[in-house]
C-alpha cells in the first residue's frame, strides 16, 4: 500500500510546534514532518502573519523552508471557486480544500467542521487520532 500524504493546515501545525496535541498526534506529525510536510501557500501566509517573537518567527520560517509549499493555479483556482459557490466556505478555507483534492493530499486540521460537507476532502483531525 503506497504511503498517504498529508497536507497541514495551519491550526495544525501551531498546535504541533506548540506542543498542543495529544501524543499520538505528535507522534503522527513527527513522522509526517520527517517525511517533508506538505502546506498551502495561504498557510504560508498565515503562519508568518501571526505576531510573534523573533525566536518563533525563526520557528515558522524553518519550518516553512523544510516544507513544500504549493501555489495556486488554474486548476486549483477552478476548484477553489466551484467549492466556494457549493459549500460557502471562506476563500482561505476553499484555497486549501482545493489544493488538497488537487493533489490528492489528505487535510490534517483540528477545524473538520470547516472541511467535512466537502465530499470530496480526506480530513484528519491530529487532536483525535
Amino acid at each position: 500500500m503506497g504511503r498517504v500524504n498529508y497536507l497541514l493546515d495551519t491550526n495544525a501545525i501551531i498546535d504541533y510546534l506548540g506542543g498542543r496535541l495529544p501524543e499520538n498526534g505528535m507522534l503522527f506529525l513527527d513522522e509526517v514532518v520527517n517525511n517533508v510536510p506538505q502546506i498551502s501557500f495561504v498557510t504560508h501566509i498565515e503562519l508568518l502573519s501571526f505576531k510573534s517573537t523573533e525566536k518563533h518567527e525563526s520557528i515558522l520560517k524553518d519550518f516553512i523552508n523544510d516544507s513544500v509549499v504549493h501555489y495556486i493555479h488554474a486548476s486549483i483556482t477552478e476548484k477553489t471557486v466551484d467549492i466556494r459557490k457549493t459549500y460557502a466556505i471562506k476563500v482561505p478555507d476553499a484555497i486549501i480544500a482545493a489544493t488538497a483534492i488537487h493533489h490528492n493530499l489528505t487535510l490534517v486540521t483540528r477545524n473538520i467542521k470547516d472541511f467535512d460537507k466537502i465530499p470530496d476532502l480526506k480530513l484528519l483531525n491530529p487532536h483525535l487520532i
